[in-house]
């Protein structure tokens, strides 16, 4: 088992006042864990995402419940939470919701650590001051809401309404992301590179809008999923590049793979509908029906076209299901 966190690691220190605020971050920084997990070695996600895993939640319930980024938890054996005077005590991996890519990690000792209250991530407007903090010991970001739009992730993941920060946090993995009225507007997914015609290439962070939670969270805290059919997956990790949807890798045993999708097909249409974006792609197999539903899609090799039928799955029956420690 990996060291746990906490301990010899020094607490995050900021200012009493963020810039443009009017709230303690001292006491919203003790509502910001370190988390640290550990997955299997033949954990269908141990290889892409590392069977140790580091990053941060935020403290959403006084009874220790702790929100964080679902890529952290994902088929963890153990998961250790550190506060931020290093104090540690175990969790246990709740809940992930594959759509919106939060993950729920509950304190089986006392975590004793203040709840963050909700923002309004649906009213939060571009310029809007925004504090990043994340555990680790790392220091709090100050900066601004730089964009709202729609995000496509390559592994199969789409929001409709993403929030981007900047300047990034480059400890964003389940940071939290404040408003100025100190409540919590999201939760850092990724780190990536936005360009503008104005300013050019910017390193920013994707934060995941804390409004998509509350009418999830019951769900997940009853049954540990949303109560509804999963979304088709295909296995499938793609990329736009000039102009096209180009097959990056496909996932060993998925279902693409075992249709015969190939690293550098390109994705040219879903059921004879041309594919614009990345995001299109997504929302035309995702509108065929549920997981199982049949995809067909063509794809361009090598420059002819071929057609292809993948039997969609759900992505989680792939994985290794949370232990209760």
């Amino acid at each position: 088992m990996a060291d746990k966190p906490g301990r010899n690691q020094p607490a995050a220190h900021a200012p009493t006042r963020a810039p443009g605020s009017v709230f303690d971050l001292n006491r919203a920084i003790k509502s910001i864990v370190t988390i640290q997990s550990s997955i299997p070695e033949d954990a269908f996600t141990a290889q892409t995402l590392g069977e140790q895993r580091t990053g941060s939640g935020v403290v959403i319930r006084d009874t220790g419940l702790v929100l964080t980024i679902g890529y952290l938890i994902t088929e963890a054996e153990t998961v250790w939470i550190a506060r931020a005077d290093g104090q540690v005590t175990q969790g246990h991996a709740l809940a992930i919701d594959q759509e919106t890519g939060f993950g729920l990690v509950q304190a089986l000792g006392q975590l004793e650590c203040p709840a963050l209250e909700f923002g309004r991530s649906d009213l939060a407007r571009i310029g809007d001051p925004v504090v990043v903090a994340a555990g680790g010991g790392t220091k709090a970001v100050h900066g601004a809401i730089v964009g709202k739009q729609e995000f496509a992730g390559y592994w199969e993941y789409y929001l409709e309404e993403a929030i981007f920060t900047a300047p990034a946090h480059h400890f964003w993995g389940g940071a939290g992301a404040i408003g100025a009225d100190g409540r919590l507007l999201g939760i850092g997914s990724l780190h990536v590179e936005q360009v503008s015609e104005r300013d050019g290439p910017r390193d920013v962070n994707m934060i995941v809008p804390i409004g998509l939670l509350p009418p999830i969270l019951d769900d997940l805290l009853t049954r540990g999923r949303v109560n509804k059919p999963a979304r088709p997956w295909l296995g499938i990790y793609s990329a736009e590049n000039g102009g096209e949807i180009v097959v990056a890798a496909v996932s060993e045993g998925g279902p693409a793979a075992s249709a015969g999708v190939r690293r550098g097909d390109i994705l040219a249409s879903v059921r004879g509908a041309e594919v614009i974006d990345l995001g299109d792609f997504y929302r035309k197999v995702w509108d065929l029906g549920e997981a199982g539903v049949e995809v067909p899609i063509e794809i361009i090799r090598d420059g002819r076209a071929v057609g292809l039928r993948i039997r969609s799955a759900d992505r989680s029956s792939f994985l290794k299901r949370p232990r209760l420690q």
